[in-house]
């Protein structure tokens, strides 16, 4: 599920910055970019990040407006020794006499070092901010699951509805169904038949073709997944229960033998699908 949160604040003349996207995920996968000034604040940010958001791919960046943490540069001058005079005989090598050392060695980034200077105060702060940050995701995940569970229950209504049709429709299916299998036997049977020994072997075939079980499974899975819905579960159980949905329609779908009842068995896996694709989102 998708999810934005982010938080500021004005801290000794620095403002520093949080921001967290997170996206659907089967694992928890969190992916933080900070100043290395701010490393000691990572275990508190993944204890935050633990308790207030479920699995997901998260990503966190913090930012401060030195972009250093509060570090002051210095020169590494043995390393810039090094490099002017590598620099130097190479000029001297290919014969180049109109070279700029200064600007060249000026951009080799390890040439200065760093020293950070963060305060303890400051790196509460920076965990402070996550949870915060982390806070919003949160809601931001809540309010885009009410407007996804509205999809999921129109599919499902919908679902439900062609069931109450097609028991509708299979009161007047099996007395077809068995007229039409007397027809045809009769036609390819000549002389004397056995009754008795004829209404059984009707009865073996119109058993064969029965749905009421599935209708009535059909009908517990759909129950069981509002059920669910209204509990604090995640996606995977859900999904577990369409799966079952699934099965059910499949089966009506092979043993009807309707056409009326196949169409309708058609526009249930249609909504079914959009189930499964919303339920992606749910983590």
């Amino acid at each position: 599920m998708t999810g934005f949160g982010s938080a500021s604040v004005r801290l000794g003349g620095k403002k520093i910055d949080v921001e967290i996207r997170s996206l659907n995920s089967k694992q928890q996968d969190i992916n933080l970019r900070m100043p290395f000034a701010y490393s000691k604040a990572e275990p508190g940010i993944r204890t935050a990040i633990a308790e207030l958001l479920d699995r997901g791919k998260i990503d966190i960046s913090i930012s401060n407006s030195t972009g250093k943490g509060g570090g002051t540069a210095s020169l590494n001058k043995e390393l810039a020794r090094h490099y002017y005079g590598e620099l130097k005989s190479f000029a001297k090598e290919i014969n180049e006499k109109n070279i700029q050392y200064i600007p060249l060695l000026s951009r080799i980034p390890e040439l200065f070092k760093t020293e950070e200077t963060v305060k303890e105060e400051e790196v509460n702060a920076v965990v402070s901010l996550v949870r915060k940050a982390a806070q919003a995701v949160a809601k931001f995940r809540q309010a885009e699951g009410k407007e996804l569970a509205k999809d999921v229950i129109k599919s499902l209504s919908s679902i439900e509805r062609k069931v109450l049709e097609i028991e509708k429709m299979d009161k007047e299916r099996i007395p077809k169904l068995k007229e039409k299998l007397k027809a045809k036997i009769t036609e390819s049977i000549s002389g004397k038949m056995d009754m008795n020994r004829f209404e059984q072997e009707i009865i073996y075939y119109i058993e064969k073709f029965d749905i009421n079980e599935e209708k009535a499974r059909l009908k517990t899975h759909c129950a069981y997944f509002r059920q669910n819905m209204n509990e604090d579960i995640g996606g995977r159980k859900l999904g577990f229960i369409s799966q079952e949905i699934g099965r059910e329609i499949n089966t009506i779908g092979s043993k009807a033998n309707d056409s009326g009842i196949q169409k309708l068995v058609v526009e249930m896996k249609d909504e079914l699908e959009k189930i499964k694709e919303q339920l992606l989102n749910v983590l």
